[in-house]
């Protein structure tokens, strides 16, 4: 690799810290590098790790499930009585296989849509067992209140269930979809369309774990969100439907951020499909991003666009193409930024930080570029 490290490919780490953080590489179980870097890169969002260990605290005796397995191997390593080494996270691996067929092979596959299918998939099992233990809270209501006292006169005396505003508040609205996956990752997206004819305006909001920007040639990551928040005239083919005009009229179209997650994590759109090859090629342009991140394009309404954001970590692809390559993860952790690729994991020289950056020109170019970028907002804090 060309990030300046030494070579170390025994799976024993050359860190050294005075701390009590465990650097444990994960082992390669057939082009998984592409779940390691990630797994690694959430690893190091601390507020993520320690909800995911309070889970594992919390569910005993669940059925095993993809966050189960997590839970166990962010336990073996924080726990291990090894701090440096390698792990083999075989269990985690052969669920995810088991559950979704996309993974389930020895091809390569894309580190941005295993991070969507992880937080997804962590959400949805959090929101069914949110249910779950709703429903049984509810019966063992409705049980209770199914008993009638004996009044001693060989009589029943039936009590009407009375209802406070919570039970009002709480029974008749439907289950709500906020997990500590969404409170850390969730953020929101406003669309706003303003029709050229009417000069009707029509906002619509959205909702994201992960946000994709498109990248240039020789530009940074506040040039791509400003860009990604520009106004795009709607015109020809792409004429917006007015509900207002009852027809197509030309409109304006822009997407600002309405909501700031707590933990922002950024995907640089860095494979683009090119018709005169037909297939992907990877985007190895240069794109600068900072160690600090304020966000500019917010809506008038955001309430927290005040939230500044520190890097934590990086998955970075190594490579030409999205087919062939190979992905490793960088985090910050006492000062130092350190690299796990795969097994081994060592310090990052400062010097060769800027490699990640990418390349100033060249599709098809051998590149080491950041691909999925988290940062952590300062006031983020996890709940005991």
């Amino acid at each position: 690799m060309g990030h300046g490290l030494s070579a170390n490919t025994t799976g024993n780490s050359t860190i050294e810290s005075n701390s009590n953080e465990h650097y444990l590489g994960l082992v390669n179980f057939g082009n998984t590098c592409y779940c390691n870097s990630v797994l690694q890169a959430l690893y190091f969002c601390k507020p993520f790790r320690e909800h995911v260990l309070n889970y594992r605290l919390s569910q005993k005796n669940k059925k095993e499930n993809l966050l189960t397995c997590l839970a166990d191997l962010f336990h073996m390593i924080i726990n291990g009585k090894r701090r440096t080494g390698a792990l083999q996270p075989k269990k985690f691996i052969n669920k995810l296989r088991k559950e979704n067929s996309t993974f389930d092979n020895d091809m390569q596959q894309d580190a941005h849509e295993f991070l969507n299918h992880l937080l997804n998939t962590c959400g949805d099992i959090l929101i069914a067992e949110k249910k779950e233990d709703k429903d049984k809270t509810e019966n063992r209501r409705n049980k209770s209140n199914n008993v009638l006292p004996y009044n001693g006169d060989g009589s029943y005396n039936r009590i009407n269930p009375t209802l406070n505003s919570n039970d009002l508040l709480n029974g008749t609205s439907s289950l709500t979809d906020e997990t500590w996956i969404h409170e850390l990752f969730q953020g929101t997206l406003v669309s706003t369309t303003k029709c050229l004819n009417c000069e009707t305006v029509n906002s619509k909001d959205e909702n994201f774990l992960d946000l994709s920007i498109d990248v240039e040639e020789n530009t940074s990551i506040t040039t791509c969100l400003r860009v990604f928040s520009n106004t795009e005239t709607l015109a020809g083919e792409s004429k917006y439907f007015c509900e207002t005009c009852s027809s197509k009229q030309e409109a304006t179209k822009r997407m600002r951020i309405k909501k700031l997650p707590r933990i922002l994590a950024l995907h640089l759109k860095r494979f683009k499909y090119v018709e005169v090859f037909k297939q992907y090629k990877k985007l190895s342009y240069r794109v600068v991003f900072p160690f600090e991140l304020r966000l500019l394009n917010t809506s008038e309404d955001c309430t927290n666009n005040d939230r500044i954001y520190d890097l934590v970590s990086l998955v970075v692809h190594c490579g030409i193409g999205p087919n062939r390559g190979h992905y490793i993860a960088v985090v910050k952790r006492d000062g130092s930024w350190l690299v796990f690729d795969d097994e081994t994991v060592d310090r990052l020289d400062p010097a060769n930080f800027e490699e990640f950056y990418g390349v100033s020109h060249d599709l098809g170019r051998q590149s080491e570029t950041s691909y999925i970028l988290f940062y952590e907002s300062r006031d983020v804090f996890v709940e005991s």
